[in-house]
């Protein structure tokens, strides 16, 4: 049988629970008043949720699902309602330990998944103390054990100047990735291909950072797109499969974009979007690619997408089998990486309302099978390289 615990298994999609009082304690009350992101009872939705001023940014007890009783998207009411290691860092490593997880990446959920949410309230300064604050605690958190909680950063990406210095300020505090939102122009910023993100890219490739791009990090149409006749249930069934395809665009421009052309070092990684699509989308890029004659339009571009992918470019699975199976055939293992989205819907945490087996169970019926090289890769190797972490021990005989 698989020894799950000897590959020391980084997870490299979850969210840390913010705590009730992340801003609040962090910023000035005097200069920003109840713009201060805060916690407070909706009477009307009856739970507790997220406010800047009278702006509702999000439910305080939804992203702590694991383990809840009820089918999403019901949720806790309440933080104190959901199970205590979604949400206090010492639960969360017996938790860890109990499934065979060593090291967990740290995504957020109030501030967007790509940290535009703040930009909502309207005011840029008031959002980028938010950002600092958030970067703050997350380090703070993290620091518990740095060895095994990696925390990424948010960014004020809406002006480049603090941009930069916040990732040189992060960094020192001990952040290992940058989290970007894919659709910059719904923020009203430039698009992602507009060569104005050169110098976000060209920083981060300097401070060998990864750009991570989390699904539903801009546009949020997915949400409406069913009629609520449909149930809710089902809703949120569509909604989050129509995010995880969502990265599909975001592959697609930074290959063909020149992004990866431009900053050759640089790693981007697809996260929570699943893996079973990504060969049909090189395939139907590098088929473009040769069709539409790029070659004679960007003749300095030396490699078709799929190679640039190859060499830049890491997918994030967590309840897939046989597409996982199949892609692991056609690309390899070395562009794939592990996660379980905890504590998140659709996290690989069992309970009374969810489909989901255990982590460590998942992995052994999945990936048994696979070769030594290929369960290193997937379950450690690649992640620890990407995100600064320990290299896994020399396996016995090697």
């Amino acid at each position: 049988m698989l020894d799950v615990r000897s590959y020391q298994v980084i997870d490299t999609d979850t969210h840390v629970i913010e705590p009730y009082d992340l801003w609040t304690s962090r910023m000035s009350a005097r200069t920003w008043g109840d713009r201060v992101p805060h916690v407070r009872w909706d009477e009307q939705m009856q739970e507790d949720a997220w406010y800047t001023g009278d702006i509702r940014l999000s439910s305080a007890g939804a992203p702590a699902q694991a383990g809840w009783h009820e089918y999403t998207p019901l949720h806790p009411p309440r933080l104190q309602d959901a199970r205590p290691e979604t949400w206090r860092v010492e639960d969360r490593l017996a938790w860890m330990d109990k499934y065979a997880i060593w090291a967990q990446v740290l995504y957020p959920n109030v501030a967007g998944f790509g940290a535009g949410q703040f930009l909502g309230a309207g005011d840029t300064a008031l959002a980028l103390e938010c950002i600092r604050a958030y970067n703050d605690f997350l380090a703070e958190y993290s620091s518990v054990d740095f060895r095994r909680f990696v925390p990424v950063m948010a960014l004020p990406f809406w002006d480049l100047d603090l941009t930069v210095a916040e990732i040189e300020r992060a960094t020192e505090l001990g952040h290992k990735g940058i989290i970007m939102t894919a659709e910059p122009a719904h923020w009203g910023q430039p698009k992602l291909t507009d060569p104005y993100w050169d110098r976000l890219w060209a920083a981060a490739q300097e401070a060998d950072l990864s750009i991570n791009f989390h699904i539903a990090s801009g546009d949020m149409a997915p949400y409406e797109a069913v009629h609520h006749s449909t149930g809710k249930h089902a809703n949120f069934a569509s909604m989050g499969v129509q995010f995880f395809m969502g990265n599909v665009k975001t592959i697609a421009l930074l290959t063909t974009g020149g992004i990866c052309h431009r900053f050759p070092a640089l790693n981007f990684v697809s996260v929570e979007s699943g893996v079973g699509w990504i060969p049909y989308a090189l395939r139907a890029l590098d088929w473009q690619w040769k069709n539409c004659g790029v070659v004679f339009e960007h003749p300095e571009y030396e490699l078709l997408p799929s190679e640039y992918f190859q060499r830049q470019i890491f997918g994030c699975f967590w309840f897939e089998h046989d597409t996982l199976e199949s892609t692991l055939e056609q690309i390899g293992p070395d562009n794939l990486l592990y996660e379980t989205d905890f504590p998140h819907p659709t996290s690989m945490s069992p309970g009374p309302a969810s489909a989901a087996v255990d982590p460590d169970r998942y992995i052994q019926e999945t990936l048994g099978g696979q070769s030594e090289d290929v369960l290193r890769k997937v379950l450690h190797e690649t992640a620890a390289r990407l995100y600064h972490l320990d290299p896994l021990p020399a396996a016995a005989g090697q």
